[in-house]
């Protein structure tokens, strides 16, 4: 009977590597971390467009590596689907809780925070914008997250979601 012992436990063994495995393939995959930073919950008052956001102490957000067509900016005309990704955006993050994160550069030229954006069902909103197709990787300055915005821009260029949808 010890081979029946010894099977059980590899197969209990491999059951549980398939188990974590899965577990760190879906996180990966939506680009989560597995636990959220440490740190302050924020409030959302307002969605500006789909790249920025107003928090409570009317502190001004400017998401990380995504950009997002224009829908407010007084000099242009509304961009095809600003409207659209301010709207995603919106639902996602207006009037919801949230906690920022930081890279190299606190700050833009603008005064507005630069930060990435989890939400407290451990969406990352970042990405999700960009997987979504409501926005494509900004990659005109360095960031943590450059390669793997960059694959879920691709992903939903191939998926024709959003933005890259057949018009």
């Amino acid at each position: 009977m010890p081979g029946k012992t010894g099977r059980k436990s590899k197969l209990a063994a491999t059951i549980a590597f398939l188990l974590a495995l899965a577990i760190w393939l879906v996180r990966e995959s939506r680009h989560e971390p597995a636990l959220l930073p440490e740190g302050e919950w924020r409030m959302v008052l307002r969605v500006v467009d789909g790249d920025t956001l107003i928090l409570d102490g009317e502190e001004r957000v400017r998401l990380i590596g995504v950009d997002t067509p224009e829908s407010v900016d007084p000099r242009r005309p509304v961009e095809a689907f600003g409207k659209e990704a301010a709207a995603f955006t919106r639902r996602l993050a207006e009037g919801k809780r949230v906690h920022l994160a930081y890279d190299q550069q606190r700050t833009d030229r603008y005064g507005r925070t630069l930060a990435y954006v989890y939400l407290e069902d451990g969406t990352f909103l970042n990405a999700e914008i960009i997987r979504q197709g409501y926005g494509h990787a900004y990659t005109r300055f360095p960031f943590a997250y450059a390669e793997q915005f960059l694959q879920l821009e691709r992903e939903a260029r191939a998926a024709r979601r959003g933005l890259w949808a057949e018009q």
